[in-house]
């Protein structure tokens, strides 16, 4: 089991950055592929990005893509999701999830979820 915790969400303007943090405890994090994984109020959840194991081979959904940077610390089972020049359309609770995969894109693939942090871009 798998327990995740992220933090580092909160009010910032359009054009600004925020840094999310995802510990995790109960099993090492280099056994895990990590995903970042949003909702936006009335919204289904979508997919942010992912990491692999290792802690390589990013993979970004297209809406973020060159502004957000997903990285992973596996001495300190630690993924972090740096997000530069956010826009209003960004505003959502962002989970990070846990996979047994080497890499994974799909909610599905996924086993364990923290309960979220909330981001608001205002305008």
């Amino acid at each position: 089991q798998v327990h995740l915790v992220e933090s580092g969400g909160g009010l910032v303007q359009a054009g600004g950055s925020l840094r999310l943090s995802c510990v995790a405890s109960g099993r090492t994090l280099s056994n895990y592929a990590m995903g970042w994984f949003r909702q936006a109020l009335g919204q289904e959840r979508e997919f942010v990005g992912t990491i692999s194991r290792n802690g390589g081979n990013p993979y970004y959904a297209d809406s973020v893509q060159g502004r957000f940077t997903i990285s992973k610390d596996n001495a300190k089972d630690t993924v972090y999701l740096q997000m530069n020049t956010l826009k209003p359309e960004d505003t959502a609770v962002y989970y990070c999830a846990a996979a047994t995969g080497w890499r994974a894109i799909f909610e599905r693939e996924y086993a364990y979820w923290g309960r979220g942090t909330q981001v608001t871009v205002s305008s």
